[in-house]
């Protein structure tokens, strides 16, 4: 289901980091994970398709990724497919860069965005983070290089850094929230 927010203008990236904050609160602490949130907007109408946080559902999912699947899901589309779904225009807002690699084996976030490309025109075309992803688990993130070979802007949010990572550390032990 659609939502829409009550943002000044669609250019209210702020807002939208907001949103993606309060969602990564929802993300259970755990020392392998960031706590990350994710909104997916559609820039035209200032229009939220869908939103994620890390391990909202099952297995161990990035917030981007869930985002993603949930958007998918009620479109009736396979992941792959999401792409095809997706207006012209769309943005996607995350507390922290997406990931570039996965230690589990799973589909980096890196990836999963860049497939919604597809035909020219679709799939998202930029990507706001909050922080650069911090090295805990696979050193430097080449995935803001990655996204941007492929034609999607990438942009950080100024602002929220101290947040973000007091969030997105929690459960890592000596920082970060005590509670979700």
């Amino acid at each position: 289901m659609d939502l829409e927010i009550k943002s000044p203008s669609p250019d209210d990236h702020a807002a939208y980091m907001q949103i993606a904050i309060s969602l990564a609160k929802k993300s259970p602490p755990k020392p392998t994970n960031f706590c990350v949130g994710a909104v997916l907007v559609d820039a035209d109408t200032n229009i939220i398709l869908s939103t994620g946080y890390t391990l909202e559902l099952p297995g161990n999912t990035h917030a981007e990724e869930c985002c993603l699947k949930k958007f998918a899901a009620e479109r009736g589309v396979t992941d792959d497919a999401v792409g095809t779904q997706l207006p012209s225009n769309t943005i996607l807002y995350t507390t922290v860069e997406p990931c570039f690699l996965r230690l589990s084996g799973n589909t980096p976030c890196v990836d999963r965005i860049i497939n919604t490309r597809g035909k020219v025109g679709q799939g998202i075309r930029r990507v706001y983070s909050g922080v650069r992803e911090p090295e805990n688990f696979v050193g430097v993130n080449a995935g803001r290089a990655k996204l941007e070979e492929n034609g999607i802007e990438c942009l950080v949010v100024p602002g929220f850094e101290s947040t973000i990572l007091s969030i997105a550390t929690a459960g890592h032990g000596g920082g970060g929230r005590t509670s979700a």
